[in-house]
């Protein structure tokens, strides 16, 4: 169902939640490992008001449970581990891979983003509701879907929330290339291409005529500030639309692995560049990047090498991950897609790391949003100080005594902000 990622890296210049929402969204508030270190989780209590939106697709169900208040680094505090799982193009299909993760961020204390296509929340005799940029109406590279589908995958949203994960965009069409591909969109052809995102998950209900499920807990006009372009294009005009519309981050750019800035009044949480097992050059940490410079164009090649090009993908990551853990503390991205290329062996490579990174001291596996909020709640100078640490480099005089400075007050109203 996922699409397919592309750019140039390297050797390539390449049943429903049947129950109350207020039931499903209930559950324990022990101490939860959040952005810094252990915290309460917020949880919705049992019985709490669902407020329907527009056409009942959607509800505001009060605060995202598991999502904790972020906190400034103290004067000499070494920086956690960010490390961030993200899901092109997510839906739930008969591989069941959206409800497998979830599972394993579950079991591994890790919280993820699941970059929904809108078009997943579209039936295909709806088409035509779709007027994609530069292309006929009812157009798409990906398709549209059935009514199980749709069932299925917002079963998986819903659900995926209440666990404290994010809900991003992977937009519409995925349309790429130089034949009105979304490199070539307007700032305004952008602004139409996320206004559809959103009025697809917005009015899943109406379209499939699924009325009597739940609907999905959360107002997306708030809740989506981020996402990712097809094929990493057009991140330049896109952004200039998305930081208009109330966007925060956007992840669809090559970094390499240095803590963020801002573009455009976004923060950049691009993926990143990591050590590519047996070859001289860096990879960039997406599945369909490591499978285009192991097998080529062929999504299922020599099953004899399927062992060998996991195992690829998994030390890459696993290098990128304590180059970074051990030195400069970046934030990891990783981005990955819901597909069985090459017998599964990206989605255990994954997995694996998953298991392998996440419950390690100091480490947090976190959704973009989370990392957006602790991003927003630090000192900007603290912040300037740890982006001028190169790929790896840890501070040579220690942690403590290179953001040994007393960080400045958060203004009031800022995440972090000390409580009067």
């Amino acid at each position: 169902m996922a699409a397919t990622q592309r750019i140039a890296v390297g050797v390539v210049a390449a049943a429903a939640c049947a129950s109350s929402l207020a039931g499903c969204a209930s559950g324990t508030d022990a101490p939860q490992h959040g952005l810094h270190g252990p915290q309460k989780a917020v949880v919705q209590p049992p019985g709490s008001v669902v407020r329907l939106i527009g056409d009942g697709s959607t509800a505001y169900t009060g605060a995202q449970p598991y999502l904790p208040k972020p906190e400034r680094l103290k004067a000499g505090e070494k920086p956690p581990q960010f490390v961030v799982f993200s899901w092109d193009g997510a839906g739930e299909d008969s591989q069941k891979l959206f409800s497998h993760f979830r599972e394993v961020a579950k079991e591994n204390n890790a919280k993820m983003t699941f970059f929904l296509s809108g078009v997943y929340m579209l039936p295909k005799d709806k088409r035509d509701l779709y007027r994609p940029p530069q292309h006929a109406p009812g157009s798409s590279e990906i398709g549209f879907n059935d009514a199980q589908g749709i069932t299925d995958t917002a079963q998986q949203v819903r659900l995926a929330w209440l666990e404290g994960n994010e809900i991003g965009t992977h937009f519409n069409g995925h349309f790429c290339g130089p034949d009105g591909g979304v490199g070539q969109w307007s700032v305004d052809e952008w602004k139409s291409e996320i206004d559809q995102a959103k009025q697809f998950v917005k009015t899943w209900k109406t379209n499939s005529g699924l009325k009597n499920l739940s609907p999905l807990p959360f107002d997306y006009d708030k809740e989506l500030i981020g996402g990712r372009t097809p094929c990493l294009e057009g991140q330049k005009n896109f952004m200039k639309a998305a930081s208009r519309m109330g966007f925060r981050y956007d992840s669809s750019g090559v970094n390499n692995q240095v803590w963020p800035k801002k573009k455009e009044g976004l923060w950049d949480l691009s993926m990143q560049l990591v050590p590519f097992p047996g070859h001289t050059f860096e990879q960039l940490t997406m599945d369909y990047n490591f499978m285009v410079n192991q097998s080529g164009t062929l999504t299922q090649g020599d099953p004899d090498k399927f062992g060998y090009w996991g195992d690829q993908m998994r030390d890459g990551l696993l290098k990128g991950f304590y180059r970074a853990y051990d030195g400069n503390r970046a934030p990891l991205v990783i981005g990955n897609h819901f597909e069985s290329w090459n017998g599964g062996t990206y989605m255990r490579a994954v997995e694996d790391v998953v298991k392998e990174v996440c419950n390690k001291p100091d480490v947090r596996c976190v959704s973009f949003h989370q990392l957006t909020d602790w991003l927003d709640a630090q000192d900007p100078q603290t912040l300037a100080k740890l982006r001028g640490l190169e790929v790896g480099e840890a501070p040579k005089q220690g942690w403590a005594s290179f953001l040994s400075g007393r960080p400045a007050p958060a203004p009031k109203g800022v995440p972090g902000a000390p409580k009067p």
